[in-house]
């Protein structure tokens, strides 16, 4: 597991909770802390170069997303990668895309279009390299333009929520060659262009349907 504690801020505002947060779910996501593996806050702290409460509060946090599973007087570990219980976080994580594009694909702006092409122009390039991660985090950039846009701090806070979850099969599934999001994400954005919700809801839809497939191993 490559972590490292992060630098506070000037103004000291970091929460060192948040910093551990992240930092373990990142690590549970791409995989330095594999699935099933047992996990003890104290080696957690001494890795993460922070004290053990805040990593307590991390794994809580972590606990309520599905990412690890605790058990009173006994063990905490990486929850195992059950694939249909990633289909349930896709399922949700796609309805609150459908409801972001719902609200904001109507009112994006010109700049909001624009950072949504080059952010695909990003995923393209990376999906070409096979960069996972490149990928991943333009895939997430273009689709945050959406749920930024839409105003409804539900919608946002529940796709952060579940995403990691689905984030964790889909590096394992994930492929490369003739990957459909690069021309689904060129009509998503040509939909929001023309400020088309319809065109772009059943975009949305379309795109979380082809990654279900992918998840599941399912042709395409």
């Amino acid at each position: 597991m490559s972590v490292v504690p992060a630098p506070l801020g000037p103004g000291g505002r970091v929460l060192l909770r948040d910093v551990a947060l992240d930092r373990i779910r990142e690590a549970i996501v791409v995989g330095d802390l594999a699935p099933g593996e047992v996990i003890k806050d104290t080696d957690l702290a001494v890795r993460l170069g922070l004290s053990v409460a805040p990593v307590r509060a991390a794994l809580a946090r972590l606990a309520d997303e599905g990412l690890v599973e605790s058990k009173p007087q006994s063990r905490t570990r990486v929850t195992p990668l059950v694939p249909a219980q990633v289909r349930d976080a896709a399922v949700v994580v796609r309805a609150m895309h459908e409801l972001a594009a719902q609200e904001a694909a109507g009112r994006v702006t010109d700049d909001d279009v624009s950072t949504m092409r080059a952010a695909n122009r990003r995923f393209a390039a990376a999906v070409e390299a096979g960069d996972l991660d490149d990928a991943l985090a333009a895939d997430d950039d273009l689709h945050a333009v959406l749920l930024d846009r839409c105003g409804n701090a539900a919608v946002t806070a529940t796709a952060a929520r579940f995403t990691p979850a689905v984030r964790r099969l889909e590096r394992r599934r994930f492929d490369a060659a003739g990957h459909p999001s690069v021309e689904l994400h060129d009509r998503l954005i040509e939909a929001c262009a023309r400020h088309d919700v319809e065109d772009a809801v059943a975009t949305t839809t379309e795109i979380w349907t082809a990654l279900l497939s992918e998840l599941e191993g399912h042709p395409r």
